[in-house]
């Protein structure tokens, strides 16, 4: 399978939630290619993760994170 290069955008609205996020992240991080956090305030943070892996792995990171509590996850791919 072709491998995409992919961005995704991660609300995390209660810190809480922010283990069960950087599991997941390691959990895929040999498809990860670089990675951005900025605590934006005591309540939220913001994480960009670049992805280079196949359309179905990315489709299933996003899902995973998007069901976890108070998390929020947008991916956008490139053509």
């Amino acid at each position: 399978m072709e491998n995409r290069i992919a961005i995704l955008g991660i609300i995390v609205e209660n810190r809480e939630a922010s283990g069960e996020v950087n599991r997941l992240l390691h959990e895929y991080g040999e498809h990860i290619v670089g990675r951005m956090g900025i605590p934006h305030s005591k309540a939220c943070a913001i994480i960009t993760v670049v992805l280079d892996c196949p359309n179905d792995t990315i489709n299933a990171l996003s899902g995973k994170l998007g069901r976890l509590p108070n998390v929020q996850v947008k991916s956008m791919m490139a053509k």
